[in-house]
């Protein structure tokens, strides 16, 4: 089936303008017959736009994320907007914090406005979409995973886990331990994987005392670093599983007054700006933007009738390698 996208190539407009023709607003005689013309030809039926506009749902849509001040997330946040953006749609920002009952509370919210359709990245894997599936409303599931049958959108994490991991190796690491995330979180598990992986085929095995749990922000790394450090055999190396965590594994290295110069960092994901240095920091970064983007162009299509069968889409990270390793 056509989606709203390819009317909008065809016919030389915005998806916008397609939109506003197929909900009666004000559109030029000309930019209508160009957008009808198209339709007509791509068999374009706006079914689920007209049956919209009779339930009164909004041209809202929601995105639901952990932690709005990780940049990864803010960059992800950017590109759900600039494509709901072109298509007509607002965007309504909500934050978790991680907190199943918050992202409950903001999943209600946007079923009893009756917004258009709903990106999240879960806060576990409970989630409950039961408000927003009693009302047939779309779902992406963006960065994690639901047990909810909906589209998706994820990055190869196992892979990016193989990559950090592998970098280090390649640099001389031997003893390389691992930061990761919450236990039982999809996302988690898989880096954690790619991890094991690289550890048990280039090293002497896999030491559990060099895995370490954390929560995602700076606090968790900086105190899983630190537990790393008053092993009897410490690592000489380390892969955190997100950003902010290396942030804090970082801090935590110039506290014992470790040079990153001689110990092995590699994060996956991308440094903030202001926790840039001269350490040689490996980065295996996250395509967030275009996370996002494909999020909303997976949503925008839902909700202009696409009724093929449920997909996930997995992006490919890329490995950034310092100057110097």
């Amino acid at each position: 089936m056509a989606t709203i996208y390819e009317v909008a190539a065809l016919a030389g407009v915005s998806p916008a303008t397609v939109s506003r023709v197929f909900n009666g607003l004000t559109v030029s005689e000309e930019k209508q017959r160009l957008v009808r013309d198209a339709a007509a030809k791509l068999a374009f039926t706006p079914n689920k736009t007209a049956r919209r506009l009779r339930k009164k749902s909004s041209e809202i849509i929601a995105l639901l994320i952990p932690d709005i001040e990780n940049p990864f997330y803010t960059a992800l946040a950017r590109g759900v907007e600039d494509r709901a953006q072109e298509a007509g749609f607002s965007l309504v920002l909500c934050n978790t914090d991680d907190d199943p009952r918050k992202e409950l509370r903001y999943l209600q919210i946007a079923a009893s406005e009756e917004m258009a359709g709903v990106i999240l990245s879960p806060a576990s894997d409970e989630v409950d979409l039961g408000a927003i599936a009693s009302l047939s409303r779309p779902v992406v599931a963006v960065d994690r995973t639901t047990p909810y049958p909906v589209d998706a959108v994820k990055i190869d994490n196992r892979a990016a886990g193989i990559a950090a991991t592998t970098a280090l190796f390649d640099a001389g690491y031997r003893r390389i331990a691992c930061i990761a995330g919450p236990a039982g979180i999809e996302m988690t598990e898989d880096r954690v994987l790619g991890w094991r992986q690289v550890v048990a085929a280039r090293g002497t095995g896999v030491d559990e005392g060099h895995l370490q749990h954390a929560n995602f922000r700076v606090d968790g790394g900086r105190a899983a670093m630190t537990s790393l450090l008053g092993l009897g055999t410490p690592p000489d190396a380390v892969v955190t599983t997100n950003n902010l965590m290396a942030v804090g594994a970082l801090q935590a290295l110039a506290e014992a007054g470790i040079s990153p110069q001689t110990f092995g960092v590699a994060v996956v994901g991308e440094l903030p700006i202001m926790a840039l240095a001269p350490a040689p920091v490996v980065q295996v970064r996250l395509p967030a933007r275009h996370l996002g983007t494909t999020a909303a162009t997976m949503l925008l299509e839902r909700i202009g009738g696409d009724t093929q069968p449920l997909r996930t889409v997995v992006l490919r990270a890329e490995v950034s390698l310092p100057a110097a390793l």
